[in-house]
């Protein structure tokens, strides 16, 4: 987890960039371990196609979801906080894989915006490419604690408004029925990372001739 090392300092200073940096983060740290993941499958099964590879991608970081978000709604209060971290570097993972499956450098700077679109938290590219930018040239952190827990609320508001149901409803199952929370958010957390694939594959697959 050196990249969540590494950005720590900038999240504390400028939470309301917090999925801009980690998104930046992420392609510096987990691009290059992707690029040798994808080598290593290519070596051992030869004859793998680039749709075979991203395939195996996607069951290893689908099953890392489903744990990630079962360990994450035994948090308690802060649940919704700790799934989000699990969930957006999982994603991470998942998206830069299947980029380097197909044949994109999951190393490369363009590979954080198109993170952010398939993820869900911009628009398009050029919105994601905007607060990447105003995000590598923020400089002065948020004024006090006040401003910058203002500041990450704002941010983090909409990622976690499709969430808030889920969460709602995982809270009502953990009182009627002991571990019912950590198979819904295992559940959840399977099939948001299955849509995240499914976008990364259409956007990355080569047309077909």
């Amino acid at each position: 987890m050196e990249g969540w090392r590494a950005v720590g300092p900038q999240l504390r200073d400028h939470p309301g960039f917090a999925p801009e940096l980690l998104a930046l983060a992420a392609v510096d740290a987990l691009g290059p371990r992707a690029s040798a993941w994808v080598e290593e499958v290519r070596q051992a099964y030869p004859e793998a196609d680039a749709d075979g590879v991203a395939r195996l991608a996607t069951r290893r970081f689908v099953r890392m979801a489903g744990t990630g978000g079962a360990l994450a709604a035994g948090a308690g209060l802060f649940a919704p906080v700790a799934e989000l971290a699990t969930v957006l570097w999982t994603q991470a993972n998942l998206v830069l894989h299947l980029a380097a499956a197909y044949g994109r450098d999951p190393a490369h700077p363009d590979r954080a915006a198109e993170l952010l679109v398939l993820t869900l938290v911009h628009p398009d590219d050029g919105a994601a490419r905007a607060a990447l930018a105003a995000a590598r040239a923020a400089d002065a952190p948020a004024e006090g604690p006040w401003g910058r827990a203002a500041e990450a609320a704002w941010r983090l508001a909409t990622p976690m408004a499709a969430q808030a149901g889920g969460w709602l409803g995982l809270r009502l199952a953990a009182r009627l029925l002991p571990g019912a929370a950590a198979l819904a958010a295992a559940t959840g957390g399977t099939a948001t990372a299955e849509r995240v694939a499914a976008r990364a594959v259409a956007r990355y697959r080569p047309p077909r001739t």
